[in-house]
């Protein structure tokens, strides 16, 4: 009898929470407390997802670490006429621009269409975070590129660090807000923004309780890719943009970015199963002198 096998096209993220997503469009809400297992099945390799709707045509191996689990060609095509790489200057939706807030020192100004509500901010990972104004795409591009200039914040922040100061986080929602609030303040002071962009109040919105993150305490480690075989299982005690925080028996918390799930063809594991993928141990981390 074949084994059962499954696609994942990714983590998706609600007001209702977070939900892996699988070929043909099936859903697994995630909820705190769910057991998270899967097996890689044996004898197979990552294929390319494809793009935009459409299937890889030449089904091109990618690397198990990648996190676009795209080829070249693919990643390309993905790529073009995307919001992104500013190449849709005439979609008529309302966008938004807002200041996210990752950690300690980590800011950055982006954008995101008005109907996607927070979902983005939550994608990315986002621990807090203020609206900054509503208007046409291209006037929220060029408010994103003030702030840049003028103010020097950035629309980008790597993965990798986000996660790192995920284990330093402030207890207090008001402590988390601070940074926002007072970019906030200087963006808004500044002159020479789009006439056609409606700002907006400083309203932080957390989402330490969404992610579960004080509850889950600090990860000891992190699944750096998926090989054919290779098999985990844990209960879900956080997640935070594209990364579950999942509690594995003998290893304490381990973080599995869902981004490294596409391109495999996944199988139900056993109950109680080891994890048998690669981690990056984070290492002890000393509370005090002894």
């Amino acid at each position: 009898m074949a084994a059962q096998k499954w696609t994942c096209t990714g983590l998706r993220w609600s007001l209702e929470g977070p939900a892996l997503v699988w070929s043909g469009g099936r859903r697994s809400a995630l909820t705190w407390g769910k057991r998270v297992a899967f097996g890689v099945l044996d004898g197979t390799a990552r294929r390319c997802v494809g793009a935009r709707g459409h299937l890889c045509p030449t089904r091109t191996a990618v690397p198990g670490r990648s996190t676009g689990a795209r080829c070249e060609d693919c990643a390309r095509l993905d790529r073009a006429h995307s919001v992104a790489a500013d190449t849709i200057a005439d979609d008529p939706r309302p966008y938004r621009v807002y200041l996210a807030w990752f950690g300690p020192g980590l800011v950055k100004v982006g954008i995101t269409a008005a109907e996607r509500g927070s979902a983005r901010l939550l994608e990315q990972g986002a621990v807090c975070f203020s609206w900054l104004g509503t208007g046409p795409l291209m006037a929220a591009r060029r408010t994103e590129e003030l702030l840049r200039a003028a103010l020097g914040v950035p629309d980008r922040i790597p993965y990798a660090v986000k996660r790192t100061v995920r284990a330093s986080l402030p207890g207090g929602a008001e402590e988390r807000a601070a940074e926002v609030v007072a970019l906030h303040a200087r963006a808004v002071s500044l002159g020479n923004w789009p006439e056609s962009l409606v700002p907006a109040p400083c309203q932080v919105v957390d989402h330490m309780d969404e992610f579960g993150l004080q509850r889950a305490g600090p990860a000891a480690g992190a699944v750096i890719e998926l090989v054919a075989g290779g098999r985990v299982g844990g209960e879900l005690v956080a997640a935070a943009g594209p990364d579950l925080h999942l509690a594995v028996e003998g290893r304490g918390v381990l973080v599995l970015d869902t981004r490294l799930l596409p391109g495999w063809e996944l199988t139900p594991a056993q109950e109680g199963s080891e994890i048998t993928l690669p981690v990056k141990d984070f290492g002890a981390r000393q509370d005090g002198l002894f």
